[in-house]
């Protein structure tokens, strides 16, 4: 039993090895590919920043459910904050767009 598993286990190991590498130069080939091809210029149907697309979050402002209350307005209860030693800017107030 240990002579065929001595003889086996050293195939299987280089099946799975060959797999995976062909599997490696695979994925790279196709990173290469996308890489290789030119940007396309924006059309007319490409979400701006003002319309994003469902994916696309650029320009958008994401409130955290836990800043709103029953209603779900900002709340306006103090909150906890950390401050690390290398923080030096002033905090503003949740409200104040500056």
């Amino acid at each position: 039993m240990s002579a065929l598993l001595s003889q086996i286990f050293p195939i299987l190991y280089g099946v799975c090895f060959l797999f995976l590498l062909w599997q490696a130069f695979r994925v790279m080939g196709q990173g290469f590919q996308a890489a290789s091809r030119p940007a396309s210029p924006p059309s007319l149907d490409t979400p701006t920043a003002n319309q994003a697309g469902p994916g696309d979050r650029t320009g958008r402002l994401t409130i955290h459910p836990e800043l709103l209350d029953a209603e779900g307005q900002l709340t306006r209860e103090d909150l906890l904050t950390v401050r690390f030693g290398s923080d030096q800017e002033r905090s503003a107030p949740p409200g104040d767009p500056s």
